[in-house]
């Protein structure tokens, strides 16, 4: 057996352990990139039931590692959902597209939509929608749920609120969630409620809007937040001004998660946690809903 020198030796190790190495991609998907998996990508619903007037497309934080723990049920898979996201980042810096008056229902017209609220320390209420919106969206995909978004990105202008119902209609959604947050500047308000449209104007605005409406606040409520202080009833608003819901021929709520001006829950719904947290009540809610 021939013995080879102590430095031979050492170079053959270093080769072996280089050989053992790998150049592993990094794991972390950047905060402007969504990634969809093959399997989930069927859910999607088609672009041209999504109002994006002009918008490019979607840009969205990644989901968080966290996921819904209860199965969905069976009859939950192939159902469309539509989520609304509120507001939209261009808002502000379109004040004519957004102030032109839109048909809001029961003969009333409204400003085509609005900038939305913040907290006092200036995170904005369309951030917030658009974030929950998206973990809603990538978690009902992964339970097999098909899912149209009302606006694509965070950073366009609109749709007008006419269009966003349109949407709803257009994809014969089994159900309609328009995700908020307020913006009262009254002492001590706080807490969520849920919209429906009252008095009723068509079947879908009857039972099946109050019922998704009492499932959503139960999910929000076993979540551990807190009905709101200064509107509605026990967690439900019923509304006959709001023409998203005014004009939807299918069952449809507006969830305002919270107050924004309020600091104790401005600091939740600034956190990536807490938008986590309303995020898996909404979402396990509206598996509840379809079941």
């Amino acid at each position: 057996m021939t013995t080879l020198p102590r430095r031979a030796l050492a170079a053959v190790a270093v080769l072996a352990s280089l050989a053992a190495c790998g150049n592993p991609q990094a794991s972390t998907t950047s905060p402007s990139t969504t990634t969809t998996s093959s399997s989930s990508a069927a859910n999607v619903a088609e672009p041209s039931l999504v109002q994006t007037l002009g918008q490019t497309p979607p840009s969205a934080p990644p989901p968080p590692s966290s996921s819904v723990a209860a199965p969905p049920p069976a009859s939950a898979a192939g159902k469309v959902v539509v989520i609304d996201p509120g507001h939209n980042g261009g808002n502000a810096s379109h004040p004519a597209e957004i102030n032109k008056q839109v048909p809001a229902g029961r003969g009333q017209t409204k400003p085509c939509n609005t900038t939305g609220t913040a907290t006092n320390a200036g995170y904005t209420e369309h951030e917030f929608t658009w974030d929950v919106s998206v973990r809603v969206r990538d978690a009902l995909v992964a339970k097999g749920v098909k899912v149209v978004m009302t606006r694509s990105n965070d950073t366009g202008v609109g749709p007008c609120v006419n269009e966003r119902a349109d949407v709803g209609n257009k994809a014969n959604a089994a159900a309609v969630v328009s995700i908020h947050a307020d913006g009262s500047t009254s002492p001590g308000a706080h807490g969520f409620h849920v919209a429906y449209s009252s008095p009723p104007l068509n079947a879908a605005q009857g039972e099946p809007s109050a019922k998704l409406a009492k499932v959503l606040r139960d999910g929000l409520q076993a979540a551990g937040f807190a009905t709101s202080t200064y509107i509605g009833s026990q967690g439900l608003s019923p509304r006959n001004d709001l023409g998203g819901l005014n004009l939807s021929t299918r069952p449809a709520v507006l969830v305002e998660c919270g107050n924004m001006r309020n600091a104790a829950e401005a600091a939740v719904l600034s956190s990536a946690a807490g938008r986590q947290k309303y995020a898996d009540a909404i979402t396990q809610a509206i598996l509840s809903y379809l079941g």
